[in-house]
């Protein structure tokens, strides 16, 4: 490896060059390629790396010296174009999901393990200061045993894209795309916990969805029963009569306190987290809004320290396994 990691981004689309100008910024890498089929899109991550190399299809990306890839592509292509990076001797950090399934996701992570190399997904919630604040709390004991987490997501918009709208595409709808986080953000929270059981309700506008395979849910609501009987409750949808954008927020009781993270007016990036004891609430974290490049910035950092596969990605097989149940196909 050179003495920065030279990576290509692979999709430079708004979150694609939010997270590529959030790695250049930490000074710890090189963007040396761009590969991007849109002309706009690609011109826009070209200025933030004028010496970045234009190019158009991950082939033209692979044929590269490179030390890593960024991917933010659509989800159909995630778990492919990983294991094609990986099997090449690429670092890998790639939007979620990191697949459409649970056979997906461990299909990369053998792939990153085989080579090797440093995988990393844009699990960002965990990374708020809030959470930083709160997971002590947990893991330390001071909230007590907690035996229930509510968590909930709600986007009163709903994606852009047709793709996002194709199971066969996106693997699910407001779950995957949104749902993903929660169900990361609360086993990470609670110290990957067995999950013994899980109970799901899917909508497709108001309306029971019967088969996920044929058609993305708007509106689901999960339960998962953990090992020692605690419970955590999740909430997700689209384009919800939510009367703000979103509404966005997790909340974890125990037996001697509580802790919530929650989004404020409505907001998609501003966040405060307390600590919560009876009728009172005190701050453990003030309004922040500039996190969403976190888990990018942290693995670029990784990576330029020379760390290569690591254990802890094998718990992205625990989360999609949930989801895989969520959508009743475990």
């Amino acid at each position: 490896m050179t003495a920065k990691p030279q990576l290509g981004f692979l999709g430079t689309g708004w979150i694609g060059r939010h997270r590529m100008e959030a790695m250049l910024a930490t000074g710890a890498i090189e963007a040396v390629a761009v590969a991007e089929p849109d002309d706009e899109s690609r011109a826009a991550a070209i200025g933030l790396a004028p010496a970045a190399m234009p190019l158009e299809t991950i082939d033209e990306l692979l044929a590269q010296d490179l030390d890593g890839i960024v991917i933010a592509s659509p989800s159909a292509l995630h778990a492919e174009q990983s294991i094609r990076a990986l099997e090449k001797g690429f670092a890998v950090f790639c939007q979620k999901p990191l697949g459409r399934s649970a056979d997906e996701v461990r299909g990369v992570v053998e792939a990153a393990r085989t080579a090797d190399k440093l995988l990393g997904v844009d699990l960002s919630y965990r990374h708020t200061a809030g959470m930083q604040a709160i997971h002590p709390l947990l893991q330390g004991g001071e909230l007590g045993r907690i035996f229930a987490a509510d968590l909930v997501f709600h986007n009163a918009y709903g994606p852009d894209k047709p793709w996002f709208y194709d199971p066969a595409q996106s693997g699910g709808g407001c779950v995957m795309d949104l749902g993903v986080h929660l169900v990361d953000l609360a086993l990470w929270a609670l110290d990957w916990p067995e999950v013994i059981d899980v109970q799901s309700h899917l909508f497709a506008d108001g309306e029971p969805l019967r088969d996920p395979a044929a058609r993305c849910e708007d509106y689901a609501v999960a339960t998962i029963t953990l090992a020692g009987g605690a419970v955590i409750r999740l909430g997700c949808s689209w384009r919800l009569q939510a009367g703000v954008e979103a509404v966005i927020g997790a909340d974890f009781y125990g037996t001697q306190g509580g802790a919530s993270l929650r989004n404020e007016a409505g907001s998609f990036y501003d966040f405060t987290a307390h600590r919560l004891a009876g009728t009172q609430s005190s701050p453990l974290a003030g309004l922040e809004s500039d996190w969403g490049g976190r888990a990018a910035t942290d693995w670029a950092r990784r990576l330029a320290a020379g760390e290569g596969f690591a254990a802890e990605v094998e718990r992205l097989v625990d989360v999609s396994g949930v989801l895989d149940r969520i959508y009743r196909r475990d």
